[in-house]
């Protein structure tokens, strides 16, 4: 219960920043007044895309984030080789303030794109396929 529960809380947090985000730090939305069916609908402007969600399945992003903000020496926040971070209660992402910015889910993926996207990232092709294996369209 109690893991439930400090997983709710983190996650209740980041789209409280993400409100934030949007009325004050950034303030593209300062009038902004949303019920919360209309939060649930994403009806804000900009978004939060995370690593290992749909828009961005490969979690090795976590570790430019890393990379950036230094969480591990600043807050206590760690990565594991598999990039699953611990404390678990935690979440991470990126802030979009577009106003066309939308959520998408990637689908499927050949081996083409994979092969682009390994090379881009400078990681074998064995690799990539692991860390994208949930979206391949093929086997590996």
């Amino acid at each position: 219960m109690l893991k439930a529960l400090a997983d709710r809380l983190a996650e209740a947090f980041a789209e409280r920043m993400h409100e934030r985000v949007r009325k004050e730090f950034w303030g593209y939305a300062t009038d902004e007044k949303l019920n919360n069916d209309q939060l649930i609908e994403e009806d804000y402007k900009g978004i939060r895309p995370a690593p290992g969600y749909p828009a961005c399945p490969d979690h090795t992003e976590k570790g430019t984030l890393w990379q950036l903000l230094q969480p591990d020496k600043h807050i206590g926040l760690n990565i594991t080789e598999s990039y699953a971070m611990y404390p678990t209660a935690a979440v991470s992402g990126w802030y979009f303030s577009h106003p066309d910015s939308k959520y998408f889910g990637l689908g499927q993926i050949s081996k083409d794109q994979v092969e682009d996207y390994a090379e881009r990232k400078g990681m074998g092709l064995e690799e990539a396929e692991r860390w994208l294996a949930p979206v391949l369209n093929y086997d590996v």
